[in-house]
């Protein structure tokens, strides 16, 4: 009989939200150094997955930058299905190990879009399901353990019309020849090696052209060079790949500056000819500006500050607005015109620090990131927890802060206003 999902996750919730919780607890399972695990089952006879009669499920509601670990049992080798799926905008990732704390595997969108899935033979023992977000952002998921005959969660990667295109697609290949002599399959119009001709682009030069007018591009090297590859056109959204003179795949990217791309080849690259590739994932007639220049450290560390993704130092070599300190509340209203916003403040007394980032005008899309004063990354939140506003809550003690402020809609100036609350605790 399949159960009730709506059922077991309401259940779930009331029992983790009581200090009397059904679930039996272990105290640091699978060796994890984490003292709250449940059985997946509600205890350890229940969590059998070689014996129960259905799959076993939990509702798992994850705080910003947490763990969730979840415990099941094999009493004989069985084939097994782990699943996660978050809701909303969630995208949960897991990681399994067994009673020694020895990661086995991990997977975060084998059960298609971003839900994780994982199918495979385990011996008798025990087991933990360590479930978190991806980008450590508070998360609601489903987690669901079973047999491989059970009930799916997920829908999987690859259903039966998908598998059913990539047979004809191999079939075709096969008759066209499009496979190499090595067994690799050759997807035409994607890799790229000396047969095929690109244009030329100089270390230190760029070149503009759509797609569809250059599809290739190729840059040679005297000697070892680590080297930056760029690729700018947001009407366009380029992604491009990086090959060897054999068509030897290095690296790929898409979406590293709004929707523009970017390669850093920080360990040097062999001297020779190398080839980028160039798709469109929006429109292929728009032009796409490619440059390649020798890599730089220290301006890589300035895009990291300009893109929040890296705390500047509180010593006023980078701009940064400082704000008043944090008794109750501030709010602040800023103008994103490009490169995050970031602002300092001081906290006088540990608490509950809740931040958002609303768009006055409804047409933003913003994102914020938190560090404290050595530049440890504290908190990151985008999209949550409804529509494209912001919101990031988090513990923090007395200190200094630093809060980046950013807009994915990239240079539209969307006004954006900046809320801080602090919550202490009650006494």
């Amino acid at each position: 009989m399949t159960k009730s999902k709506l059922a077991l996750g309401l259940s779930t919730i009331a029992l983790m939200a009581t200090a009397t919780a059904g679930f039996a607890q272990s105290q640091d399972a699978c060796g994890l150094g984490v003292n709250s695990v449940r059985w997946i089952g509600g205890d350890a006879s229940g969590s059998d997955i070689s014996t129960v009669s259905d799959f076993e499920e939990q509702m798992a509601l994850v705080l910003s930058g947490t763990n969730y670990v979840s415990q099941f049992e094999l009493s004989s080798t069985t084939d097994v299905r782990i699943e996660a799926e978050g809701r909303g905008m969630s995208d949960p990732m897991f990681e399994l190990y067994d009673s020694t704390g020895t990661l086995l595997l991990t997977d975060d969108d084998s059960g298609g879009g971003t839900s994780a899935m994982v199918e495979t033979s385990l011996d008798s023992g025990t087991y933990c399901v360590l479930l978190r977000s991806y980008d450590n952002s508070p998360m609601t998921s489903y987690l669901r353990i079973g047999r491989q005959e059970h009930e799916r969660l997920t829908s999987g990667v690859m259903d039966e019309e998908v598998i059913s295109g990539v047979e004809e697609a191999i079939n075709e290949a096969l008759e066209d020849d499009m496979f190499s002599s090595d067994g690799m399959f050759d997807m035409p119009g994607l890799t790229c090696d000396s047969s095929m001709y690109a244009e030329p682009l100089m270390i230190g030069s760029s070149g503009t052209a759509s797609v569809n007018e250059v599809p290739y591009w190729r840059f040679t090297i005297d000697e070892p060079m680590s080297v930056t590859i760029t690729a700018e056109g947001d009407s366009a959204d380029p992604y491009i790949t990086l090959y060897d003179d054999y068509g030897g795949y290095l690296t790929e990217n898409d979406d590293y500056d709004g929707l523009n791309s970017r390669i850093d080849m920080v360990d040097p690259l062999d001297p020779g000819d190398y080839c980028i590739t160039m798709e469109a994932l929006s429109d292929s007639y728009s032009p796409i500006t490619v440059s390649v220049y020798e890599y730089d450290a220290e301006e890589v560390l300035m895009q990291s500050y300009a893109s929040g993704e890296a705390a500047p130092p509180l010593d006023g070599s980078y701009p940064m607005t400082e704000l008043a300190d944090l008794t109750t509340r501030i709010r602040q209203d800023v103008r994103i015109n490009g490169d995050v916003e970031w602002f300092s403040f001081y906290v006088p007394e540990g608490g509950l620090l809740l931040i958002e980032a609303i768009t006055v005008d409804g047409g933003g899309d913003p994102f914020v990131y938190l560090y404290d004063d050595l530049g440890r990354q504290v908190g990151y939140n985008d999209d949550g927890p409804a529509g494209l506003d912001s919101m990031l809550a988090t513990k923090i003690t007395n200190g200094s802060y630093m809060l980046a402020v950013g807009d994915l809609n990239y240079g539209t100036g969307t006004p954006l206003r900046i809320l801080l609350e602090r919550y202490v605790p009650a006494r």
